[in-house]
């Protein structure tokens, strides 16, 4: 069994395995193959597409589901702590997947759990089984995912999406535009990542001037929810809009629009019907991306290329909790491990710069 915490722990091998078995999965629905099997779904946080597209997988593949879609409808409403509750879960289900509001949550679920963990996103940390789909969408769509130049517009502060889907693309020599207003703006901490991989990046306040390069526009929400202070929020709200009068003639000819969805009013609707617009189909693609998930998940099949992170992780005794008040470390106990890299320490939980001295 095999835990999904993080795209940081598949190599570019890897990667193309999950790829090809979704493929696979997409071609032979492998009906009843998980029968007997039971999975738990635990979403501390709103959901529609990746909560649905996990159960619509797991109910195509002959699994049952269990699990509860909102805190109000778990014991978490009366003070239960997510070590009791992942405790009480492993023994109803054989693998849980998770989304919580907390950054780091699903590495923290994984060391207590002894059933396999996958991350259905965690606060504005990651969302890896997403970042599979995109990226089965994208090479779907042009046969690679190598050398491709991608603009991420939008909020890539709290974009959890983002975040996850720019390490992926760092195995493939991708280039980078991150279009954010500077409150909103790439965090730090994927910087120092992608720097370290040599990356070529641009951070834009606009995405008119590289248009006619873009391979990949990922468009994205600007998340209310995540902001601290709703004065920043509008400041921002409602910042890139793109429409047909916007992209269509200005744009490559071949060049593709995604969205982890949900939208509000970044995507005109016109464009909807255009050969550019993938948004629709990429979470359509969240089943069988997320089949196979299972499958490696529940032993299945084997990933013969899993990457836990070859990074040198300790355990920190200079520190109590991690300077990320969202950080799981300041709601549970736990190992308070840090990750030592030759740019830096980083938070083993949510992945967050640590000044801390080992």
């Amino acid at each position: 069994m095999k835990s999904f915490l993080s795209v940081k722990d598949l190599s570019k091998e890897g990667i193309h395995f999950i790829l090809d078995l979704a493929k696979e999965v997409s071609n032979n629905p492998m009906a009843n193959i998980l029968d007997g099997k039971i999975v738990g779904s635990l979403f501390f946080e709103p959901s529609t597409r990746t909560r649905l597209s996990f159960t619509s997988a797991a109910y195509r593949l002959g699994a049952k589901v269990l699990g509860f879609d909102s805190p109000s409808a778990s014991s978490t409403s009366k003070g239960e702590s997510l070590r009791d509750t992942i405790k009480m879960v492993e023994s109803y289900a054989d693998t849980i997947v998770m989304r919580h509001y907390i950054e780091g949550a699903a590495k923290f679920a994984n060391e207590i759990s002894n059933v396999s963990i996958i991350n259905a996103g965690d606060g504005a940390n990651e969302h890896p089984t997403q970042t599979l789909l995109d990226l089965f969408t994208i090479r779907e769509n042009f046969g690679t995912l190598e050398n491709l130049k991608v603009a991420f517009v939008g909020d890539l502060k709290y974009g959890r999406t983002v975040h996850s889907l720019v390490k992926a693309l760092s195995n493939f020599n991708c280039q980078f535009y991150f279009v954010a207003p500077d409150i909103i703006q790439i965090p730090n901490h994927i910087l120092d990542y992608i720097n370290n991989k040599k990356i070529k990046f641009q951070l834009l306040n606009n995405y008119e001037e590289i248009l006619s390069q873009t391979d990949i526009m990922y468009m994205t929400r600007i998340q209310k929810e995540r902001f601290e202070n709703l004065d920043d929020y509008n400041k921002v709200s409602g910042i890139y809009k793109i429409s047909k009068e916007k992209i269509i003639g200005k744009c490559k000819d071949t060049m593709i629009i995604l969205h982890p969805l949900p939208r509000v009013d970044e995507i005109n609707i016109d464009l909807d019907d255009t050969k550019h617009a993938l948004y629709f189909r990429q979470a359509a693609n969240g089943v069988p991306t997320r089949a196979a998930i299972f499958l490696l998940a529940m032993g299945i099949r084997d990933l013969p290329v899993y990457d836990e992170s070859t990074q040198n992780t300790v355990t920190s005794h200079e520190i109590s909790h991690c300077n990320n008040i969202m950080c799981v470390t300041n709601y549970e106990s736990t190992q308070n491990k840090v990750i030592n890299t030759p740019y830096g320490d980083y938070c083993y939980y949510c992945g967050k710069a640590c000044k801390v001295t080992i």
